[in-house]
């Protein structure tokens, strides 16, 4: 099993920045797969950012520019810097990993993302 712990969530004003970090134990080895997500209350769960087999990054088109994905092998953390947040980027953010190969998927127990207009 994995376990994923966000953190870093807050309360901001637009146009501020948020650094939020995912903390990966357990039978960690071989995920090769890793992103971001996002949910807001009534909307459906969307791909933020995914960062695959250590560099290769994606990005959605609402947030290309203004979001980077990155991870620490060393820490097992992994990290979604957010800068010139927007109110609709309002959301409870989870962490995502995966095993590809496998289909074995796991996931966090979210950290809230808040943006005043």
């Amino acid at each position: 099993q994995v376990q994923l712990v966000e953190s870093g969530g807050g309360l901001v004003q637009a146009g501020e920045s948020l650094k939020l970090s995912c903390a990966a134990s357990g039978s960690i080895l071989s995920i090769n797969y890793m992103a971001w997500h996002r949910q807001a209350p009534g909307k459906q769960r969307e791909l933020v950012a995914s960062i695959f087999r250590d560099t290769n990054t994606n990005y959605a088109d609402s947030v290309k520019g203004r979001f980077t994905i990155s991870r620490d092998n060393a820490k097992n953390t992994l990290y979604l810097q957010m800068s010139s947040l927007k109110h609709e980027d309002t959301a409870v953010y989870y962490c995502n990993a995966k095993r590809t190969w496998s289909g074995e998927d796991y996931w966090g127990q979210g950290t809230q993302v808040t943006v005043n207009s």
